[in-house]
């Protein structure tokens, strides 16, 4: 059972993202600019093989070269020619990958490249099946031999220098003594040359803390980076005003020196950039995926506004100040002085990373969020296909809730996307102590609502909420923003923005509720019992949710194990409307006080205490979520790939190539987003990950001080 959920079927559902009819309205220079800010995204989105697994570069370069030698029709074509069944072809890659045309034109190549990635792709040894730190799995933001008090010593010191761990990487050796040093490697163009850039290369520089050798370098990813500046400086040509063209120029600069700060800068400017038509965020962003919570996965986005939704979404904005009043904490809570961002629902051309979300609230620099202001983007296109819900692959809902379930689903979780992101988000202010010593709240005036006393703990200079909170940190913060939005979706005014009033208004709020109640179940899937840890922070959110509702009691929610039709395991989830308002919205608000009260005041062990508790999952009656757990795994739909386009320049003009939903069509996609130096991408992926494979020979096994 536990092997199942890493094992995807062959007919996984794949959907394809429709832009033609928003890149159709784009101008030819708005279409310029989309086209190389989308190649900078697709370069940038690269460096993640590297940020995830050793043998992750290497499998794509595989898989890049068999396919420009043989599209897949082609491929499969030749499979069956050389005797492989349709059922062979789709399960026996060794078979298919040795018998193929990219083989016969560079046979040691695609063997080497096969041997290298081949055992490790399909290896499920627990220690690489997931996302971890040394022993309990496998991550490349750190060397193999890196443990969580590695990674708690290196934030500190990063503290400690007012460095970020946004952009960069941690490699430990041992010497021949067994003493450990660090390396603190930063993204960047620019290695060890001289630069005019004192920000940066003032700091790259040999220290020693708490008795630790530490050195931090630059220069990690720098040929991929160095053609993501090249297309960004193509792009300032067709830049629609001066916000835009200083925004890349900071990225360009943050990219080339390794420097977040510049970063910061060019966010700044695309804080001020209000309303564009094309949208588009880069850099190293979320960090999710770290197992320590502090380092960004590359990530680049470009999309096309799309206005009837934005609308509505700008009428929200408008009533935020007075929503604001309405969250379950005191004013001296809130930040000082709400900064209006733009909220916009786009169409995505282009998002290159790991996944695609429905909705996004950055920058993520939370001296930005505080002082300067943010931006909200729902992704309109992406939660057609994404969310989209066939009724015979509804799991866990009664029959007479499946109907209601499909019909509301959409427009309550627009709803759910706005307050999610604009007032969770948005919303809550962090006590600091800035370098000078001055606070930024009356330490004699502003009392804890939950103990009566004045603010015991606050965030000293250099401490961010990510630093601070770390490995609970994503999670914690995105079950905030969930939390807001099942609090404040409760409230006539947000449902009149949206459209929504009586009868239809209570539906989208008991649906709402509804998917968040069983999303927490779902969230099992996510929950890792061996290592006692969750891979996903969404989902860990949404289990505490659930937690939460159910120790409300009084019969609001639910979950009923039962026998399926066909004779396994099943389970029902039930939400009892009638008392969402009576004996939910109490208990929310409870909760809700005290994650902000928490975060607030920076109390990381009263945090920790908190969302760990609620996040524990155990076998403990009445629910038993262990077996849950195991019903979970067993009725689980695969997630769905996701088709994107691609643009073409032809002469002057860009062109919109779209592709079918299937897996030859994201085939395809990929091999005609690098048409020229896919062989040289391959190469330079496969360079990068060689340089650096000496740091995961294995937890118990620390690379040596020599190469």
């Amino acid at each position: 059972m536990a092997d199942t959920q890493y094992i995807l079927p062959n007919d996984i559902g794949v959907s394809s993202l429709d832009c033609r009819e928003a890149f159709r309205l784009l101008s030819p220079t708005e279409r310029l600019y989309a086209y190389h800010l989308s190649r900078a995204a697709w370069y940038g989105g690269l460096a993640v093989l590297l940020q995830t697994s050793p043998e992750a570069p290497y499998i794509y370069a595989l898989l890049s070269r068999l396919f420009r030698a043989q599209d897949p029709d082609q491929l499969r074509q030749h499979a069956l020619a050389e005797g492989l069944t349709e059922e062979e072809y789709q399960e026996k890659l060794e078979r298919v990958i040795l018998g193929s045309e990219a083989a016969q034109q560079h046979p040691e190549e695609v063997r080497g490249l096969w041997q290298t990635c081949g055992e490790l792709m399909f290896s499920l040894e627990p220690r690489l099946r997931h996302l971890g730190l040394g022993k309990e799995g496998i991550t490349t933001y750190f060397s193999g031999n890196c443990t969580m008090e590695d990674a708690k010593l290196a934030q500190d010191f990063l503290d400690s220098q007012n460095l970020s761990a946004y952009n960069t990487r941690l490699f430990k050796e041992v010497d021949g003594e067994g003493k450990p040093y660090y390396e603190v490697r930063l993204a960047s163009v620019l290695g060890s040359e001289p630069s005019l850039d004192s920000e940066v290369t003032s700091k790259l520089k040999s220290y020693e803390f708490r008795g630790s050798p530490f050195q931090v370098t630059r220069g990690d990813y720098a040929p991929i980076l160095q053609k993501v500046v090249e297309q960004l400086e193509k792009a300032k040509a067709y830049a629609a005003n001066s916000h835009q063209g200083q925004m890349l120029a900071q990225y360009i600069e943050s990219f080339t020196q390794g420097s977040i700060e510049a970063h910061k800068r060019g966010s700044r400017f695309w804080i001020q950039d209000k309303g564009p038509i094309v949208e588009s965020y880069i850099g190293f962003i979320e960090s999710y995926r770290d197992p320590f919570g502090s380092r960004g996965e590359f990530e680049g986005f470009v999309a096309v506004v799309n206005k009837a939704m934005s609308a509505k979404f700008e009428r929200l904005v408008a009533s935020a100040e007075q929503l604001l009043k309405e969250l379950p904490w005191p004013p001296t809570f809130e930040k000082d002085k709400f900064l209006t961002p733009d909220f916009t629902s786009l169409d995505v051309l282009t998002f290159a990373g790991s996944g695609i979300p429905a909705g996004i609230n950055i920058p993520n620099y939370d001296d930005l969020r505080q002082t300067e202001g943010f931006k909200n983007v729902s992704l309109g296109n992406v939660l057609a296909v994404a969310y989209a819900t066939q009724r015979e692959k509804l799991t866990f809902l009664e029959e007479d809730d499946k109907d209601l379930y499909i019909l509301w689903k959409g427009p309550s979780f627009d709803v759910q996307v706005g307050l999610h992101e604009l007032l969770g988000h948005g919303s809550g202010k962090l006590f600091v102590q800035d370098e000078k010593g001055a606070f930024n709240f009356d330490q004699e005036t502003v009392i804890n609502p939950e103990t009566g006393e004045q603010i015991q703990s606050w965030y000293r200079s250099g401490e961010t909420w990510d630093s601070k909170f770390s490995t609970i940190a994503s999670s914690y913060e995105e079950c905030r923003a969930e939390s807001v939005g099942l609090y404040l979706c409760l409230h006539p005014q947000v449902l009149e923005i949206f459209g929504f009033e009586g009868a239809d208004a209570e539906d989208v709020i008991y649906v709402n509720w509804l998917n968040m109640v069983r999303a927490g179940l779902l969230a099992l899937e996510f929950y890792t019992p061996e290592a006692f840890n969750w891979r996903q922070a969404h989902m860990q959110a949404r289990f505490v949710i659930l937690r939460v509702l159910l120790e409300a009691g009084e019969g609001l929610v639910t979950i009923t194990p039962t026998t399926g039709s066909d004779g396994r395991p099943d389970a029902r989830v039930r939400l009892d409307r009638s008392k969402i308002r009576s004996v939910g919205k109490p208990a929310l608000e409870r909760f809700l006080r005290r994650l902000q009260v928490l975060k607030s005041t920076g109390d990381v062990a009263g945090g920790r205490a908190l969302y760990e508790g609620y996040a524990t999952v155990t076998d403990a009656p009445p629910e038993c979520f262990l077996t849950l757990r195991d019903t979970v795994l067993l009725r689980k739909e695969s997630r769905k790939l996701i088709v994107q386009p691609n643009t073409r320049l032809e002469g002057s003009d860009v062109q919109l190539l779209e592709y079918e939903a299937s897996a030859a069509g994201l085939i395809r996609s990929f091999s005609e987003r690098f048409p020229e130096d896919g062989p040289e991408l391959e190469e330079i992926l496969t360079q990068l990950a060689t340089a650096d494979a000496r740091f995961w020979k294995g937890p118990s096994e620390a690379p040596s001080g020599q190469a």
